[in-house]
């Protein structure tokens, strides 16, 4: 089968008015700004940031830094080939036209599987929570509330999404705001009525120093973050339904720099500041509560339960949109069933929707019954799909950046900088995380196990490939044969 186009005609991008795909325009501007905003707040952030201080000290802040870091520059190579053709696939569109059939078939069924676990994990972590404040409905029973209703919303139009995805993000974005403001002003004593002192910044260096477990523990701290800041790309997928697609690319490629800044670096910098980072608090109650409660915040628990719920809700409900349009992308180019790439008279990709969602009901049901075993197993086969994705991302734009100055140069209107040179450094920090990872023993098996995944997806690609240039030769040389016999005397 031929490969994609590298730029698809003006007004044909996926989710302009009268596109062949089938997708509507129903994303808003506010929509995709608040997608992209909320897209780096995960709930990973809320829940696993305490994780990170304990093993780094105030050095995690080098540690969100230097992921942080990553994440623009690959976003940058991504808004680039976004920019110039926005699609519902994404990178994975890019992978199959840049570095062939195969990296475009495997690389967004991996991002499918991906998503589709981890919606078996927001889905069990929500219901957790509701148990907590209603006990009467058993924790399945929230989980399969929670799926219905947000499958629901994403069946009815992407408008739906949009609008659920701008309250979610809204919530995340006002409360991480506030929390930094308020931190920030209790950390120099200036915060009326503050149960916290505030030390200034001696906190950062008080308690065994900047780098209490000494430089190492930076390489530990990424381990530990980096997988919070995935969902980052998910706006360059809904881009494709947006009323404005390469503008929506262009202002989320640009912004994602201070939002990273504000949003991890400030917030986890208030943290380490108003708390030394050993305290006991921090580690039994949980960074940002403790950070609360030390304040003198009323109810700090229950507040940031209800943040965590919203940033639960909103991955539930941008992994629930993006699974189903990567793979109604996969329909589109032959390598998901016919039945993925079809929509429906509001522009929605049902078949692609129930199809993701079902496996996640199924991924929910090994969560509550082989927790140890088979969903261990999907956790740690999917854990290091984000920085595949990370690399291939690079690999694509290396191609594609020629590609694009090729057939048109015009679209080129976000350009990663230091072209080549920031690429392949980018491409070596990942691969540092990914064989760094080996050093660690619940690293070791997520690489071992998503490197397992991968090649037999590879494989099966590759196999698959040769097989359709196999038929598509043999008529060719019947063809040709036939022709010789009638052109014989």
């Amino acid at each position: 089968m031929s490969a994609q186009p590298a730029t698809t005609p003006e007004r044909q991008a996926p989710g302009d008015p009268g596109s062949p795909d089938g997708l509507k325009a129903g994303l808003k501007n506010r929509h995709l700004s608040m997608i992209a905003i909320g897209g780096v707040i995960g709930a990973g952030l809320f829940v696993g940031s305490s994780a990170g201080i304990a093993k780094a000290g105030p050095g995690i802040l080098v540690s969100y830094a230097l992921v942080g870091l990553m994440v623009v520059f690959v976003m940058r190579m991504l808004g680039e080939m976004s920019a110039a053709n926005p699609t519902s696939g994404s990178f994975s569109a890019y992978a199959d036209r840049a570095l062939g059939r195969w990296a475009g078939f495997s690389i967004g069924w991996l991002y499918w599987f991906f998503w589709v676990v981890v919606l078996a994990v927001e889905a069990t972590a929500g219901a957790k929570i509701l148990e907590g404040w209603w006990p009467a409905v058993p924790q399945w029973g929230w989980a399969l509330i929670v799926m219905v209703v947000l499958t629901a919303t994403n069946l009815v139009s992407v408008g739906s999404y949009g609008e659920f995805e701008f309250w979610f993000a809204g919530i995340k974005v006002v409360a991480i705001g506030a929390f930094i403001v308020i931190g920030g002003l209790a950390v120099f004593g200036v915060l009326p009525h503050s149960d916290n002192e505030g030390a200034g910044l001696s906190h950062l260096t008080d308690h065994g120093g900047f780098l209490p477990n000494g430089p190492g523990a930076i390489l530990t701290g990424i381990l530990l973050v980096v997988f919070s800041f995935m969902g980052s790309e998910i706006v360059t997928l809904a881009a494709g339904e947006s009323e404005n697609p390469r503008r929506a690319v262009t202002k989320a490629t640009n912004s994602v720099i201070w939002r990273i800044a504000v949003f991890y670096l400030g917030s986890i910098f208030v943290v380490v500041t108003l708390l030394p980072w050993d305290s006991k608090a921090i580690a039994d109650k949980g960074s940002y509560v403790a950070a609360l409660d030390s304040i003198g915040i009323p109810h700090a628990g229950d507040i940031m339960n209800v943040i965590v719920l919203t940033a639960v809700l909103s991955c539930l409900n941008s992994g629930l949109y993006t699974a189903s349009r990567m793979a109604f992308s996969l329909g589109q180019r032959g390598d998901a069933p016919a039945a993925f790439a079809r929509t429906n008279s509001r522009g929605v990709p049902a078949a692609a929707i129930l199809g993701s969602v079902v496996f996640g009901f199924v991924a929910v049901w090994f969560n509550y019954q082989w927790p140890d075993t088979v969903f261990t197993f999907l956790l740690n086969s999917s854990g290091a799909v984000a920085l595949f994705v990370w690399l291939v991302i690079c690999f694509s734009q290396l191609r594609m950046r020629g590609i694009i100055l090729r057939e048109s140069p015009d679209k080129l209107i976000v350009r990663m900088w230091l072209f080549p040179y920031l690429t392949w450094a980018t491409i070596a920090m990942i691969s540092f995380v990914l064989v760094y990872m080996l050093t660690d023993k619940d690293g070791r098996e997520q690489v071992i196990l998503s490197a397992l995944v991968a090649a037999l997806v590879v494989a099966f690609a590759l196999v698959r490939d040769r097989l359709v240039a196999g038929r598509a030769v043999a008529p060719a040389a019947s063809s040709d044969a036939s022709a010789k016999e009638t052109a014989a005397p």
